[in-house]
């Protein structure tokens, strides 16, 4: 099921994009696998499992420690270039289908805005003025 999920020509782009693991103290325990983090993290994705229900025996991984890397290459920004790149591969193979595209208002910042709304009056009551 691994293997489905990351084949060799997808882990052959992800892989250079991917930070290298900063040296580990002597005796410490080495990494786990990035290539297993990755089919982890593509079927937490496409499923909607939970990051605890991953299946440990099939990726080589807890979802503890793909949550971790997902969170940690999240932060490096590795995901907007791994998107980047393999969108640049499928242009380069004219296999992109732009005729479908789609902008949604969510995903694309409004650089200037809009004109700033006036600010809503108040309804609470008012104290009166005192007769003393």
């Amino acid at each position: 099921m691994a293997k489905d999920l990351l084949d060799d020509e997808l882990w052959g782009i992800i892989q250079p994009l991917l930070p290298a693991h900063p040296p580990r103290p002597k005796g410490g325990r080495p990494p786990a696998d990035d290539r297993g983090c990755v089919s982890g993290i593509v079927f937490i994705l496409r499923t909607g499992c939970q990051w605890q229900m991953l299946p440990t025996e099939t990726f080589q991984v807890s979802g503890s420690t793909c949550w971790r890397r997902f969170n940690a290459w999240s932060r490096d920004g590795v995901w907007p270039r791994v998107h980047q790149e393999v969108l640049n591969r499928l242009g380069k193979l004219g296999q992109v289908d732009r005729s479908t595209d789609v902008v949604d208002s969510a995903s694309v910042r409004a650089i200037f805005g809009g004109p700033t709304p006036a600010p809503v009056p108040s309804t609470a009551a008012r104290m009166a003025a005192n007769g003393t």
